[in-house]
């Protein structure tokens, strides 16, 4: 990890300072609506391997590229099919990422060589001022170290990157705190590659029918689907769905939905007591980072009731348990 500290400023300030090192190849983690990002000139090909050095982040995982406004995309790739223009006027600015064909813009260290770009325009006021401000679309994966847990707040950033990347814009927690769900709308009928904040049923909403496509070994065809990721240093084990928790210990942290397991665990974090699953998703990475740093040996977690953005809370915890083996 890099020895020091970032600059840490706020991001409803002046951004003339982060813009300028986005601008000469520097590195800057800014807020948006679902999770921090690490951004690049995502038309500068050092800059953009910056991110992959500072993330210890495999050459093979493609990166997303934000822009600023929803009239920026065909600027930038020209004309869209019929149902990626129709998703980003519904869902841009949001928490809806888009698979395009790369332009010639992109080089391919941003797209990890593949012959499509994902993209979205965050919707954060302070993600799309500084991206206007840089003056070029900014590849951002999530602020933190490859396979990590994704930052909600910038203490997170700071305390994951350390003086890897040079700013860092505090905007708060985020509002969303999962990422965003990317689909590919060029054929037929649209593939949702990564599930996220936005709920495929909304998607359905604009598309019709989808097909659900998680990747998860192999050459990523979207970022943030390989099958161990996001997951906290302390080793997460996942119950299946109706399983009770068996005993805790001094040394065993617990992730609940809604209700409080019995006595006897080090610490219990609750996503939302009155079983809202948009609330559990905000307080999903921010619940997983205080228990990471409560020294506990294990954390024990329940899976949410399977259905709308709770898809996405689920696919994010057992994607964070695909490494838990058992103590023997």
């Amino acid at each position: 990890m890099s020895t020091g500290s970032p600059r840490v400023l706020p991001a409803d300030g002046d951004l003339a300072e982060a813009a300028a090192v986005l601008r000469t190849g520097g590195l800057v983690a800014f807020p948006t609506e679902t999770v921090y990002g690490l951004g690049a000139n995502a038309l500068d090909a050092r800059a953009a391997a910056r991110i992959f050095e500072a993330k210890q982040r495999p050459s093979f995982d493609p990166l997303i590229t934000h822009l600023a406004d929803a009239a920026d995309l065909e600027a930038l790739v020209g004309p869209v099919p019929p149902a990626v223009a129709a998703l980003a006027d519904r869902f841009w600015p949001g928490p809806l990422t888009l698979i395009v064909d790369r332009p010639d813009a992109i080089p391919p260290i941003v797209t990890s060589g593949l012959d499509t770009m994902a993209v979205r325009v965050p919707d954060n006021e302070y993600a799309r001022r500084l991206i206007a401000a840089a003056g070029v679309p900014l590849a951002a994966p999530s602020a933190n170290r490859f396979g990590q847990l994704s930052p909600t707040r910038a203490e997170h950033v700071v305390r994951g990157l350390g003086a890897a990347v040079e700013v860092v814009l505090d905007g708060g927690p985020t509002r969303c705190g999962i990422e965003s769900t990317i689909v590919d709308a060029r054929g037929e009928r649209p593939v949702v590659l990564r599930l996220g904040a936005l709920p495929v049923e909304e998607v359905e909403k604009i598309t019709g029918p989808v097909t659900v496509r998680l990747g998860n070994s192999g050459q990523p065809v979207a970022p943030g689907t390989l099958a161990a990721h996001y997951a906290p240093r302390t080793p997460l084990r996942l119950l299946a769905a109706g399983e009770p928790p068996a005993g805790g210990g001094p040394r065993r942290g617990y992730l609940a939905f809604r209700d409080r397991p019995a006595q006897g665990w080090a610490v219990v974090e609750v996503l939302s007591a009155s079983g809202d699953l948009t609330e559990a998703a905000a307080q999903l990475f921010e619940a997983l980072h205080r228990l990471d740093v409560a020294g506990v040996s294990e954390i024990v977690a329940e899976p949410v009731p399977d259905t709308g953005v709770g898809r996405a809370v689920n696919d994010r915890l057992r994607r964070a348990a695909a490494t838990w083996q058992p103590a023997g």
